[in-house]
Parts: structure tokens; sequence; C-alpha cells
């Protein structure tokens, strides 16, 4: 089920337009599914402003299952897509994961002193590995692949937090989840590098697998 943050007109060049829902209005989204649908875990995404990032927070405040944060700052394509990031301080301590990109956690430094594990993703980086840093309490792991020359990388990193929030859905430690969803999204990347949808970063491919 999804709460609905904010309409947007994009294609696989950049984003046209932006328009937030509203805090009332995901909250009532958000309100509608907890009360009816057995939740087992949570995946926020992209908030846009402030007050949408504080009622996120305030509605999942005594939910009790996992909840991942990708701190959305921008689109694939360099739209800003979060005009206040500070407010994701609200929704950080409630998380069991978050999963800053490089650009994120760079905008955010005071991720790596929040106390909640997190998933520093390499798809921003440069060289022939792409490595991906899981920082917990305990030390830091780390997970490398072959860097996959392709253009058609727009929503890797919400597919990537969705299947890690899938399989802690389904009931998997931290770290199993974060494993298996990075060898899935690596997977994926391979078989949609050759395809041809759009002039600018296509979308990874998801319809021909059936499993995350």
């Amino acid at each position: 089920m999804a709460a609905i943050t904010a309409l947007t007109a994009q294609n696989t060049h950049r984003v046209r337009w932006v328009q937030p829902v509203g805090p009332g209005g995901v909250r009532v989204q958000v309100r509608a599914i907890l009360e009816d649908l057995p939740v087992h875990a949570v995946k926020i995404g992209m908030l846009g402003d402030a007050s949408v990032a504080t009622a996120v927070a305030h509605e999942l405040m005594d939910v009790d299952v996992p909840i991942v944060l990708d701190p959305v700052l921008g689109s694939s394509t360099g739209s800003p897509l979060n005009e206040a990031p500070e407010a994701l301080k609200h929704l950080v301590p409630l998380c069991a994961l978050v999963t800053p990109n490089l650009d994120e956690l760079e905008a955010l430094p005071w991720l790596l002193d929040a106390g909640v594990p997190l998933l520093v993703t390499g798809g921003h980086g440069t060289g022939e590995l792409l490595v991906e840093r899981l920082v917990l309490s305990t030390g830091e792991r780390t997970f490398e692949h072959p860097r996959v020359e392709t253009r058609n990388l727009h929503g890797t990193g919400c597919t990537l937090s969705s299947a890690i929030a899938a399989r802690l859905a389904l009931g998997q430690p931290l770290e199993q989840a974060v494993e298996g969803a990075i060898a899935w999204v690596h997977e994926r990347i391979e078989r949609s590098a050759c395809h041809d949808l759009g002039a600018g970063s296509g979308p990874l491919l998801h319809q021909d697998s059936t499993e995350i």
C-alpha cells in the first residue's frame, strides 16, 4: 500500500513539475492503511518538505515494524525533491535503516551520528567497483560488485530501499536483507543495461523477476 506524498511530471530526462500532497492528505492516507491492513514494514522515500516529514514521523511514532528511510533529496536527473532535508531528523530515530547515497550523506553528515544503521550506497561513486557500506553500531560491512556501464539507473535507490523493506517484512535479519537486496538490484541493473526506453536515464526492469 502506498501513501502518495507528491504528484510529479517527469520523464527519463528530468522532473518537470512537482506538486506536494500536503501533510493533512498524507496523514489521512497513512491512517487509512494502518487502521485496516496488516503492515509488516514501512519504506519512506520522497517527502518533499518539512511539514510532510513531520506528519509522517507523527503517524509512525507508535508503529512497531521495521522502517526503512531513503532520504531522497533529488532525482536521478538532478532535480531537487526535498526543500527541507533537516526535517528528516524527526524520522531517523524511528528507523531500522537509512539508505543515503554519497551525495545525500554529504548533504546530511549528521546521519553518521544519528545512532541508526546506515547503508551508504555507492552508485554515485567512481571506479570499476561499486561499493555499498553498511554502517552498524558494531562495525562496518562492505558489499562490492562490478560497476555496470549503463544509462538505465533511474530509480535504483528507490528499488534498493524497497527491496530491503520487503525482505525485513518477511522476517529476515537486517544484514541478510541488505545483502540479498543488493545482489537482486545488481542483477536488475545488469538485465536493464541494454533496454531502450526514453533517451535519458531509463528505469530498471522489474517485470521479469519473481523474487526480491
